[in-house]
């Protein structure tokens, strides 16, 4: 649960594959201010960041470009086969991912923002789970999800199913969630949904804080 005053943090997570990114572009459309955690972690392992020192020091240069910067399939190739190396990895990087994440809530709500949506796909393993007052989850059949990922990262189908088989259950995201977002093909149906979710989100939060 988050401290700040009249500040509501909305936590977007789900599988991977099962399509947040559309969920996510409507409650932007909504009004919902949006932090999106992939972009933090892309930016905590920037060059010459502190992160990306650790990563190297635990996984060795293998893992660093000839630029000096992270080489994500050589990293990817190492954690989704080893769930102990993937531990190891989320251990060094959520750290930093959580404290950026908590530096842009804190400008959000200084800007005026109240309503906020913090899109993480590892929202719960990195216990960013903590600042949000409202969950939601996107689910999807494996299949549609499987074939997602392959066409979104260039995998293979035992890539993917590594992918999807080092993550939470859906079952555990149906118990640990206020809202669950079905999400297999009908886009317009999706977009109805999160329309819906978010205006009841939003009546919600006008109903906790009323002017």
């Amino acid at each position: 649960m988050n401290s700040f005053e009249e500040v509501m943090v909305v936590g977007l997570t789900g599988q991977t594959g099962a399509g947040k990114s559309t969920v996510s572009k409507v409650f932007a459309g909504n009004g919902f201010a949006v932090i999106n955690a992939d972009s933090i972690a892309r930016l905590v392992v920037e060059n010459g960041s502190a992160c990306l020192a650790e990563l190297e020091d635990f996984f060795g240069s293998s893992v660093i470009s000839s630029d000096g910067s992270l080489n994500r399939k050589a990293l990817a190739s190492i954690v989704f086969s080893d769930k102990r190396k993937l531990e190891m990895l989320n251990s060094i990087t959520y750290p930093y991912i959580t404290g950026e994440i908590l530096k842009q809530i804190r400008s959000l709500s200084a800007d005026g923002e109240k309503l906020i949506l913090l899109d993480a796909p590892t929202l719960f393993e990195s216990r960013a789970d903590d600042f949000c007052e409202l969950i939601i989850s996107v689910i999807a059949h494996n299949d549609v999800r499987e074939e997602r990922i392959m066409k979104r990262d260039g995998l293979t189908s035992e890539q993917a199913v590594k992918r999807m088989n080092s993550q939470l259950s859906q079952q555990f995201f149906i118990e640990n969630s206020d809202f669950i977002i079905k999400n297999n093909k009908n886009l317009d149906n999706v977009y109805a949904i999160s329309q819906e979710v978010s205006d009841k989100i939003k009546e919600y939060y006008s109903l906790k804080y009323p002017k």
